[in-house]
Order: C-alpha cells, then sequence, then structure tokens
C-alpha cells in the first residue's frame, strides 16, 4: 500500500468516525428531549378530605398512563409527582415550594379544594407558574393573573349554584322551607351563605342556619336540630364524608328529610342507608349522555377497574373525576397548541381561546379567570347511583328529579 493510499485511508476512518460519533452521540436538544416533562402536584391522600382526593389521583393515574401511551407530551414522557398534602393547607403550601424549587418539575397542577388551592396559588404566583385548579369554590379570592379555575360553576358560584337547585325544586314542587347546614370550609360556608340568601328573595323560610368546623365527627346534636326544623329540604355544605356522617346521624334517629342537597360529598355518598333523593352538582355521571362520547366510556371503564382494584366505596365516575379529568385536558390543550411549558406563553393562550374538553367548550373570560357561564349540572340519588337530572336536555334518559 502507498502511502497516499494510507492517508487517504486514516482520513476515511476518521471521517467515518466522527460522522458515527455525530450521529449517535446525544445532542443537546436529544438530550432534553429524552428527559421526562414533569408535572407536579398535592392531594389530600390522608385526612377529612381523602376519600374525594383518592378520586383525584385515581383520574391521574389513568390520564397520564393514556397520554404516556400516545407519546406524552411534545415528545417526552410525562412524570407526574403527587404528594399528600394530609388535608392540610400548610402542608400544600410547602409541598408546593418543594415540587418548584427541590424537585423542579416543568409544570404544576392545583390541589382539591379551596383552602389548600389558594395555598398552592400563592407559591404559584412566588415564582410566576401557571396553575389550573379544578375545586375552587370562591372564585374572587384566587387574584393570581396566571391562576385559571377549571370548576364549572362560574364566577359567582354562591348566586347560581343555589339558583340552579332552588329552580330544580321548583320545576316539580316549591320549596317553601329550608333547613341549612354547613361547615365552616371557606367554599362551602361561602355557597351555604348565599344559599341562605337566594332562599329568602325566593321567599323559601330558613328554618335554622347551622355551622360546624371542617374535620368534625360529632354530628348527632346537628340532627337533632334538623329533625326539629323538619324543613322542605336539608342543604348541607359538606365536604367529603361529613355528608355520610350526617346522614348515618340522622338515621339513629329514625329521622330522613323528604329532600336534600349535599354540596361536595364524596361519591360513596350514593351508597349510604337514607340517602335516596339527594342532590348535589356535577358535570360528569356513569351515565348517559356522558358516555355517548368515546372518550368518556373508555376513562369510565378504566376508572371502574381501578377503583374496583383499590377497594373505592364507589368505583363508578362522578363529578369529581369529571373535575379532575377536565383540568387535566385543559392543561395538555394549552401545552400542545403553544408547544411549550413556558408558563407565560401557556397563561397567555387559556386567557384568549376557547378549550374543547370531552365534557364541552371551555373558557377562562369570566371573572377570576372562570367559566363565564355555570355549566354545572344536577344530579340525584337513584337506587344508590347517580344519575342526572337537571336542567332538561342533560338528563339520563328516562330519569326526572323525584321531588317530595
Amino acid at each position: 500500500m502507498t502511502q497516499t493510499s494510507r492517508w487517504t485511508r486514516r482520513v476515511l476512518l476518521s471521517s467515518f468516525a466522527a460522522v458515527f460519533a455525530f450521529a449517535f452521540a446525544p445532542s443537546d436538544t436529544f438530550a432534553q428531549s429524552s428527559k421526562p416533562l414533569r408535572i407536579g402536584q398535592t392531594l389530600a391522600l390522608t385526612g377529612p378530605l381523602a376519600q374525594t382526593g383518592i378520586v383525584h389521583k385515581t383520574v391521574g393515574d389513568i390520564f397520564i398512563a393514556d397520554l404516556n401511551k400516545s407519546g406524552g407530551l411534545l415528545g417526552r414522557k410525562v412524570e407526574w409527582l403527587v404528594l399528600d398534602d394530609q388535608s392540610k393547607p400548610d402542608v400544600a403550601r410547602t409541598l408546593y415550594e418543594r415540587l418548584i424549587t427541590v424537585d423542579k418539575v416543568d409544570l404544576i397542577m392545583g390541589p382539591y379544594a379551596t383552602a389548600n388551592i389558594l395555598a398552592a396559588i400563592g407559591v404559584a404566583q412566588r415564582y410566576k407558574k401557571v396553575i389550573i385548579h379544578n375545586t375552587m369554590g370562591i372564585p374572587s379570592l384566587a387574584t393570581y393573573d396566571w391562576q385559571f379555575n377549571a370548576l364549572l360553576s362560574g364566577p359567582e358560584p354562591n348566586k347560581s349554584l343555589p339558583n340552579l337547585f332552588f329552580g330544580a325544586y321548583a320545576s316539580v314542587k316549591p320549596l317553601t322551607s329550608v333547613t341549612i347546614v354547613t361547615s365552616k370550609f371557606p367554599s362551602a360556608k361561602f355557597t351555604m351563605d348565599g344559599a341562605r340568601d337566594v332562599a329568602k328573595e325566593r321567599g323559601i323560610a330558613v328554618k335554622d342556619y347551622m355551622e360546624y368546623d371542617f374535620g368534625n365527627r360529632e354530628y348527632g346534636p346537628i340532627a337533632a336540630r334538623v329533625k326539629a326544623a323538619d324543613s322542605d329540604a336539608l342543604f348541607v355544605g359538606a365536604l367529603g364524608v361529613e355528608g355520610n356522617q350526617l346522614i348515618e346521624a340522622m338515621n339513629k334517629l329514625d329521622y330522613k328529610p323528604r329532600n336534600a342537597l349535599y354540596l361536595f360529598p364524596s361519591p360513596s355518598i350514593a351508597t349510604v342507608a337514607g340517602a335516596e333523593g339527594a342532590l348535589s352538582q356535577t358535570n360528569l355521571e356513569n351515565a348517559e349522555p356522558y358516555l355517548s362520547n368515546p372518550t368518556i366510556a373508555k376513562f369510565a371503564k378504566e376508572f371502574h377497574d381501578k377503583a374496583v382494584a383499590a377497594n373505592l366505596p364507589y368505583p363508578f365516575i362522578d363529578s369529581q373525576a369529571g373535575f379532575a379529568f377536565e383540568s387535566w385536558e385543559v392543561l395538555v390543550a394549552a401545552v400542545k397548541a403553544t408547544k411549550s411549558v413556558d408558563d407565560k406563553k401557556l397563561a397567555d393562550w387559556l386567557k384568549t381561546n376557547d378549550v374543547e374538553t370531552s365534557l364541552g367548550k371551555r373558557n377562562f373570560r369570566g371573572a377570576h379567570n372562570t367559566n363565564d357561564t355555570d355549566l354545572t349540572h344536577i344530579r340525584q340519588i337513584q337506587n344508590k347511583e347517580f344519575v342526572t337530572v337537571w336542567p332538561i336536555d342533560k338528563r339520563t334518559p328516562g330519569a326526572k328529579i323525584i321531588v317530595k
């Protein structure tokens, strides 16, 4: 072999090695895209709100698994870091600090329940992070410009929800009196105070009004007063299993309200003896017309299978599952539309665009970044399951509201 041939051969081998190294060594872009896209959230997995928090956790597990099966987000696998805030706002505040500063998540989602959401919003504002949440019952308290309220009850739920409930009853038989019982939990008390005002405006007598501390476990005295008032309807600003516990206390007195409403109950309330006929708000149930949507039908089956395996008391999709599912859809829509996890880009897009979700078109053009109208539906426990009864165009086929 001549010297020139040997030189040519060395050049070719060096060039090949360089090309090989360039082709297969990870560039900055590839290395970045191979890192998981991390989303951080806290949920009430223990404490008074745990039975509902676990529903939100189940939804998140399903949604993230399906999202990753379809390719993740922006070509990256999604990693969900969910921490237990123990139903305590101060714990939620600390954990969101950790998620942002220590875990360095790309995006955050809001926790369950108003007090914890407010704590998380404060942290999001400090670090200029977008935060989407779905159970914030006092929209006016959320003044941060990059928080987005995915709850369906619009900017003034203290007015719109009571009017919706009283209107549903009036479609069959107007109420003449009501007893109101509420947790002092901020959003529950806010809405029930509104119910007291709306009742008076409608000429409905408020025969008794009672408050109890959040996390209360002794409902015997409250049940006795409810029985003594014996109003046409009982309105309860209950969260989680509080409604279950009040029903059990009334059962011990052999008393069942003629009509009853539980504001934010655990889904398991449907299975409690004495709860038949109770109303609450919703945007999703394991029934038509929701199940005609293929995405919801698939989600309903996945949720049922996972809930049965986890031994959840009510293993079906319901309003809480709907709140969680829709908020994940909102976040994914914003990321896909902007092709970014930049918080400012996401906030700008959410403020100016409608969001198509499996539960209908949403926007954040209402006051305090809420939907500009109340899209809430009403459900009723019938045969130990929830069916939608109001408004008429959202009724489960064959169902109708039962008023006594």
